[in-house]
Parts: C-alpha cells; sequence; structure tokens
C-alpha cells in the first residue's frame, strides 16, 4: 500500500479512536493516538495477516503489550476486516466484546490479554520459540510503551531473546515519552533507548514513528540479516492527530466532550 493510502488508513483509526473515546469516556486517549501509524503500519504492511483466516498457525503474530492504548487495536482489526465496524459502538460496554483492557480471544485478531505491563514481550520471546521448536516461519512483533521499558521482565526477555539469537522477534517502542506521571526519561533513565537495546544484543535503530510507509519498510525487513532480534525505537508524539491534544499529558486520562470531539475530527478531516 501507497505512503499516502497509509496515511488515510491512519486518520481513519484516529477518528474510531476519538469517538470511542468520546462516547465511552475512556482514558488513555493519548497513547492510543500515539501508536496508530505503528499498527496500521502492521496491519496494511507487509506483516502475514489475513482477517479471514484469524488462526493461521502461520500468521505473523502482533501483540499490543500496552495494553491501555487497545482503542487504536480494536480500530485498526475492524478497518481491517477482522470484525464489523459497528462493534466500535460498543466499546467497553458492560458484557460486551471490546473490553477496555483486552481479554484473550475477544475479537478475532487479538492475540494476548495484555495491559499488565512488561509482559507481552516476554510472552512474545515464547511464541517466537515455539516457532523455531515447531518448524515455522512466523515472525513475532511486540509494540512497547516507553514507561514499560522500565518493567524489569522486559530486559530479562531481552537478554534471552539474544542468547538464543531469535531473529524473527521484534519489538517497536512507542517512546511518546510520557506515562502516566511524567516524562518518561525523568523518571528513570530511558536515554539512549535504541543504544540499551544494542547493549542487550539486539539489532536496534530509531526511526519516525508517524511515517507509517518507513515503518512498513523495516517491519518487512525483519528478519535484518544479523542473525538478532530487532529492536525499532519509534519516535511518537502523544496524542499525535490533534493539535490540541499532542504533547499534553493530561489527554492520558480526559476523554474529549462533544466540542472536543468535533474539533477533532474536523482536524483528521472527518468533521
Amino acid at each position: 500500500m501507497s505512503a499516502p493510502a497509509l496515511e488515510e488508513r491512519a486518520r481513519e483509526v484516529r477518528s474510531d479512536v476519538l469517538r470511542m473515546s468520546h462516547r465511552a469516556r475512556t482514558p488513555h486517549l493519548a497513547s492510543a493516538l500515539s501508536c496508530v501509524d505503528v499498527l496500521v503500519a502492521a496491519y496494511w504492511g507487509e506483516l502475514r495477516l489475513d482477517p479471514a483466516r484469524p488462526l493461521d498457525e502461520d500468521r505473523d503474530r502482533l501483540i499490543l503489550s500496552k495494553g491501555h492504548a487497545v482503542s487504536a487495536l480494536y480500530a485498526t482489526l475492524a478497518r481491517r476486516g477482522y470484525f464489523p465496524l459497528e462493534w466500535l459502538g460498543h466499546f467497553n460496554e458492560a458484557g460486551g466484546r471490546l473490553p477496555e483492557q483486552p481479554s484473550p480471544g475477544c475479537v478475532p485478531g487479538l492475540e494476548l490479554a495484555t495491559g499488565s505491563l512488561g509482559h507481552g514481550l516476554p510472552m512474545g520471546l515464547g511464541m517466537a520459540l515455539a516457532a523455531r521448536l515447531t518448524g515455522r516461519t512466523y515472525r513475532v512483533c511486540a509494540v512497547l510503551s516507553d514507561g514499560e521499558c522500565e518493567e524489569g521482565s522486559v530486559w530479562e526477555a531481552a537478554l534471552l531473546a539474544a542468547a538464543h539469537r531469535v531473529e524473527r522477534l521484534a519489538v517497536v517502542v512507542d517512546f511518546n515519552r510520557w506515562q502516566a506521571t511524567g516524562r518518561s526519561p525523568e523518571v528513570m533513565a530511558l536515554d539512549p533507548l535504541a543504544d540499551k537495546w544494542r547493549a542487550f544484543g539486539w539489532s536496534a535503530c530509531e526511526v519516525d514513528g508517524h511515517d507509517p510507509g518507513l515503518l512498513a519498510r523495516r517491519l518487512a525487513a525483519i528478519p535484518d540479516g544479523s542473525g538478532r532480534p530487532v529492536a525499532i525505537v519509534a519516535h511518537t508524539v502523544k496524542g499525535k492527530g490533534v493539535s490540541f491534544m499532542e504533547d499534553d499529558n493530561h489527554w492520558h486520562y480526559r476523554s474529549p466532550d462533544a466540542a472536543e470531539l468535533q474539533a477533532a475530527l474536523a482536524e483528521l478531516g472527518r468533521g
């Protein structure tokens, strides 16, 4: 898919996420908006994924480890054809199929229950090792938040993956430089983040996390020939796509009222 087409998909997904947050009055809106381009690059790019066969044993696996941003994944899966768009209108309803934190098997295409941070990469590593043991060639990509990289379980998994040269495993770090209580690099010394992944034995690069075309090419190149797992540090902006939400951590907790929703949708060309 062309870069302009990927960008159009991203605007659609962001619009869905805004409507979901407004309707359900849920937090974590800005965290969802920051990772939309990563998800669009994965699901309309080169990962081996088929909505008609969501349980194909040879599919590539994508794990949204930052489960609090699951509204972005639900919207992506719906737009990609995994389930009807109408389901998005029931996000976070009691007894519904789209819980605020993802549950296993709640919708087609959702690989794992996540949200307790630090678990996505270790579980993804297990999947990648299972592929090796069974002779399969699927790839596993875990999307992490930057604050999540403060979890020791992330680095334990990183060490093990490097030791066993699990080259079909990748992480994309949504590096929006915010977490719940402040700037991520001020809460913990994350910088230089790509160098930390390299020091743990990974092949690492830094990219513009809002260039879905570039992200798609990076994901397509996994494994990258180094024989090592791959870390992509995606520099992003929290609240991306809506000027009055961008880089404003108040939107970690807030949901838009009717006027704010209309203003945001207008900026995305969906007003």
